[in-house]
């Protein structure tokens, strides 16, 4: 088993590095969201406009590899919980939900971008042409919709890390170890 592989009890230096890879990736993304429209017009809104672009594309690809790197090494088998069953199944279903949003806010924010009439430069190599006419009154809806999934993301991988850290001081089990590399442990 190579070192990237998962351990029997942890998760493997790939599923670590993309989970945290990913949690970055939506923090820039969310926070440049949240400023960009306090940059001048111009050249540093654009910049900041763009690179909040790239971010949500970065979000997708780390996605992309998540699922990918599951299906190659599955994840080690869930911690007993002293939560009980129903605390068990929530687990379950935020992380589905995390997984959803992390692929609906990028989407809803190409779509976004594409109602705006503009193209979408995938990692700045290239342009993907918007296949609509610009609609300000559907681009202005998606965009109440990509900001509403995306604050939502924030708030359940808030949720998230909180469960993580009260299983590791309250639970005094090892959720969160088991995603924190071994140099950090020591």
């Amino acid at each position: 088993m190579t070192q990237s592989m998962q351990h029997r009890q942890r998760y493997g230096a790939m599923a670590q590095g993309l989970h945290w890879l990913s949690a970055l990736a939506v923090a820039i993304a969310w926070g440049l969201g949240l400023l960009g429209g306090q940059f001048p017009k111009g050249s540093p809104r654009e910049t900041a406009e763009f690179a909040h672009v790239v971010a949500g594309e970065v979000v997708v690809a780390m996605l992309v590899l998540r699922l990918i790197w599951r299906f190659i090494d599955p994840p080690p088998p869930a911690s007993p919980s002293a939560m009980g069953r129903a605390a068990d199944l929530a687990a379950k279903l935020g992380h589905l939900a995390l997984y959803a949003l992390l692929l609906a806010v990028p989407a809803v924010g190409v779509a976004t971008l594409f109602a705006s009439g503009d193209a979408l430069s995938i990692f700045g190599v290239g342009d993907f042409p918007s296949p609509w006419v610009k609609d300000r009154a559907f681009e202005h809806s998606l965009e109440e919709i990509h900001e509403i999934l995306a604050h939502s993301l924030i708030a359940l991988s808030a949720v998230h890390a909180v469960a993580a850290v009260i299983h590791h001081r309250i639970y005094r089990d090892d959720t969160l170890k088991r995603m924190l590399p071994p140099a950090i442990l020591r």
